[in-house]
């Protein structure tokens, strides 16, 4: 984001909020002083579109006023300041979704005096405004970016206004703690320079900032998911259980070992943490990929996976470098693995050694006790209820243990007994924290930092 952009509030910006693509329709927003009258300027009925009540739909043709050509038979949604997103006066413009079409209108409002919206700008506007505070800005982001409807509905609760309620708790018992101390520092004791502090009432609030700051492993898993791949030797039955996690057929499955010679990649939801899973080249008995580029490709996914499913062909048995394979494993911990049994319908099955998952990936006989030790391998330590907050900012909780890490100071303050102002520092620094997270308390670098992430229309 320019690092100026705070001082260009004022302009009249435009961006498409919707995909870039052929479809039935594309929104573009506009927002700014003045751009209703702007917008109006360029359709068939400038007079009747500039006095628009707020929250009205209108339809409109928009014409290039060099040539009089019409560019589109719209829509053209009018909000007025301060009832709007922005907290500006606003326009949207609800056109038919021709990629030419779109750049055509983004052209034409660029040349009657909009720039281009920075990422991330009409969020921004409407913090500054006082629409929305910094966490909420932050989720509107995230529900973008949600890819379940679990993560869709933490975001959504986070828009809501969940987090900053709950910032604000800590915030208000910590001002109303500094208001005690404030008085103290004004009346001091002459006999005892103690404090009266309920130090019970202030670990009370450090450890809901803790737990709050925990959440966010929760918010992140949500939110990005984690990546399961499917390792074993060849046909050891890869594809076919890739094929019953997905419920498609997605992989090619056949007898003859080595099929798949490079990895086949997928998503799936489980239990509402987003899931890439990956069918990987099957290992030799020797140990290793059967193509060149296939060991490359392979060995980044196992490297890069936050849980390995590793099958075995329970008819053929666990062969010698695959027990040292899954020692090593197992000893080292990375990655974190779940030995599969496969083929466990086969009459020819042999019984599985200790710890493993008997499983068909044919019959989909012992696949649902497998997949509930997948779910608990992957979510959360952090059990998020529907009606508790989690976050799913970085900033956020660096934010809190910061808070957090005040609080401890204050708790040590008042065992040993120190000065009264020397304490308040403390307290002050705790509350100072909980202000940025809200954006009560910020900087431009810190708006850059948050806003840069946006998608252009949002």
């Amino acid at each position: 984001m320019n690092s100026n952009i705070i001082s260009q509030e004022n302009d009249l910006i435009a961006a498409l909020a919707t995909p870039l693509g052929s479809s039935a329709l594309a929104v573009i927003r506009t927002s700014g002083p003045g751009c209703i009258e702007a917008v109006a300027a360029l359709t068939d009925r400038p007079a009747s579109l500039a006095r628009c009540p707020g929250g009205r739909l209108r339809r409109a043709q928009l014409r290039d006023p060099e040539t009089g050509r019409v560019l589109d038979d719209l829509m053209v949604g009018v909000f007025r300041a301060p009832r709007s997103y922005t907290g500006e006066d606003a326009v949207e413009l609800f056109c038919h979704g021709s990629v030419p079409g779109v750049q055509e209108i983004l052209a034409l409002l660029f040349r009657s005096g909009f720039r281009r919206a920075e990422p991330g700008e009409f969020t921004l506007r409407a913090f500054l405004a006082g629409k929305v505070d910094l966490t909420r800005a932050e989720a509107v982001q995230e529900i973008v970016s949600a890819r379940t409807a679990r993560g869709h509905g933490l975001a959504l609760g986070r828009l809501g206004g969940s987090v900053e309620a709950e910032v604000n708790r800590f915030k208000d018992e910590l001002v109303q703690i500094m208001a005690g101390i404030a008085l103290q520092l004004d009346y001091p004791e002459e006999e005892t320079g103690q404090i009266p502090l309920d130090r019970q009432a202030l670990r009370h609030i450090r450890e809901g900032l803790l737990q709050l700051a925990a959440s966010y492993s929760a918010g992140k898993l949500y939110q990005e998911g984690v990546v399961i791949a499917l390792a074993g030797r060849t046909n050891a039955g890869k594809s076919s259980l890739f094929n019953a996690l997905l419920k498609e057929d997605r992989a090619i499955v056949s007898d003859i070992p080595g099929t798949t010679r490079d990895y086949i990649e997928s998503s799936l939801d489980f239990g509402g943490i987003p899931v890439r899973i990956f069918d990987t080249a099957g290992l030799r008995e020797t140990g290793e990929i059967l193509e060149g580029e296939g060991i490359r490709r392979t060995g980044q996914v196992l490297e890069a996976a936050d849980l390995v499913l590793y099958l075995v062909d329970g008819v053929r048995g666990l062969a010698e470098e695959e027990e040292d394979r899954l020692d090593r494993a197992k000893a080292s911990g990375s990655p974190p693995f779940i030995p599969v049994w496969n083929k466990a319908d086969d009459r020819a099955c042999l019984p599985p050694p200790e710890g493993f998952f008997p499983v068909s990936a044919r019959t989909l006989q012992g696949m649902e006790p497998l997949l509930e030790e997948v779910v608990r391998r992957v979510t959360p330590e952090h059990r998020c209820q529907e009606e508790s907050p989690v976050i799913d900012s970085l900033r956020q909780r660096d934010l809190l243990e910061r808070a957090a890490a005040a609080l401890q100071e204050v708790d040590r303050g008042i065992q040993e007994e120190m000065p009264v102002d020397a304490i308040s520092l403390d307290v002050q620094e705790a509350i100072h924290a909980l202000g940025e997270i809200t954006g009560e308390v910020t900087s431009a670098d810190i708006l850059d930092a948050v806003f840069q992430q946006f998608c252009v229309g949002k």
